[in-house]
């Protein structure tokens, strides 16, 4: 469910037409509806039951810290995979003991930076990493909390590009690797070894592949703990798929929930989640207002003032997602192309379409553009950033404002040796 729904004609977020948030702000624009991102979390989060479970979110779907706030305030922590993320939850007002720091590729610095700030965990993902952070860990004298994210050899997800459990993938440490470095780190005294972590992929369709990969963890916690090791923590990542308007819908949370509870009836441990796309995805549109129509012999070209530098999803990874027209119409829908106006071939969001008419200045809303929309956009073709706009009830804010081409140019220079 998601609070976004036509009334009188118009479309809304909440109490408020996106019509006025266009005249407001200026298109292109992305909406975030604050009771669609609570009632997401607080769905997730009942599933499971009377089990209590720690959710982070993970901030790379969606950046915003008043998204991060907002979902802070109802009791989710941070899921982050860089220093820039740490301090964006940071800045949202995330208790550093609710930020998990993830991530293949973190440097000394940032390590350096996540166990000066007092992150609550630590995923890590390889041995050179591991003794990294214990010899950073030992010369600032601190014990993090540590789990081994485990690479299961189980791949899924909606595109190759978002499936990282696979074992060519560049993610987490074998199963053989995890329980030695496991016993190694549980036998330092600068490290706190907790658990185990896996994440297998995004947007995954299907419980199967996710119960295969939480049974390996558990298989390898029992091992770890008959061998004498302490292990209270396993986390389960992220991944579930959303109801993107053409797939078939995804398994529930309670499903999932009830998938996961029924595995670890009979194992005590603490399990905790970091999604992302489940929460805010369906919880922010994006607004475009239309160009022009371009007439061709095949079929129409929509182009609007939103481009793939806004929503780069469809260019990436073939993504779809559903244009509504901020004005409801019955009127005959027609094949058409939906485009943006940068300078590429792929700035296409659409091929054969069927829309209603559309004229210059008319409004489209890309629905479920909540997760890895503004947080992937870019200022290609010397385009401004979109603004951000939350919702709540009758009120709206900008929470980022326009990034315009002048604020671009003041990051920059000319060197001292070009004459001005």
């Amino acid at each position: 469910m998601n609070h976004f729904a036509y009334r009188d004609g118009e479309l809304w977020c909440e109490d408020v037409p996106l019509r006025a948030i266009a005249v407001a702000v200026g298109t292109p624009v992305y909406v975030y509806s604050t009771a669609t991102l609570e009632r997401h979390l607080e769905v997730f989060k009942a599933a499971f039951a009377p089990r209590e479970v720690a959710v982070a979110f993970a901030v790379k779907a969606n950046g915003n810290i008043a998204v991060i706030a907002t979902l802070a305030r109802r009791g989710a922590g941070a899921d982050t995979v860089s220093a820039g993320e740490i301090k964006r939850a940071l800045a949202a007002g995330v208790a550093p003991s609710k930020i998990v720091f993830s991530g293949v590729g973190k440097t000394a610095d940032e390590l350096a930076f996540a166990l000066a700030s007092g992150v609550g965990q630590i995923n890590v993902e390889s041995a050179a990493e591991l003794y990294l952070l214990e010899a950073q860990a030992a010369q600032l004298g601190v014990k993090p909390a540590v789990a081994l994210r485990v690479n299961p050899a189980i791949g899924a997800g909606g595109h190759d590009k978002i499936t990282t459990g696979g074992a060519e993938t560049k993610f987490g440490v074998s199963r053989a690797e995890a329980l030695s470095l496991y016993a190694y780190a549980d036998a330092s005294d600068h490290l706190d070894a907790i658990g185990l972590a896996v994440h297998i992929g995004s947007q995954i369709q299907d419980l199967t592949p996710l119960e295969n990969a939480f049974r390996t963890l558990k298989s390898m916690a029992r091992d770890l703990r008959a061998a004498g090791h302490k292990l209270t923590h396993l986390d389960l990542g992220g991944g579930l798929g959303v109801p993107y308007f053409d797939q078939p819908a995804p398994p529930s949370p309670a499903a999932y929930a009830e998938m996961i509870n029924a595995m670890f009836a009979d194992f005590e441990i603490a399990l905790s989640f970091e999604p992302g796309r489940m929460i805010a995805a369906n919880g922010g549109v994006l607004i475009a207002q239309v160009i022009r129509m371009q007439h061709r012999p095949e079929r129409d070209i929509l182009v609007l003032d939103a481009a793939m530098n806004d929503l780069i999803r469809p260019a990436m990874y073939d993504a779809f997602h559903d244009i509504w027209p901020v004005r409801e119409s019955d009127a005959t829908r027609a094949p058409m192309d939906v485009v943006g106006p940068v300078c590429e071939t792929a700035d296409t969001f659409a091929r054969a379409r069927a829309l209603a008419p559309l004229a210059a200045g008319d409004l489209v809303a890309f629905m479920s553009a909540g997760a890895y929309g503004a947080t992937m956009s870019s200022m290609y073709n010397a385009r401004a950033l979109a603004p951000e706009v939350l919702v709540r009830g009758d009120r709206f804010e900008i929470v980022r404002r326009r990034f315009a081409i002048e604020d671009q140019i003041a990051l920059e220079r000319l060197p001292g040796w070009i004459n001005t």
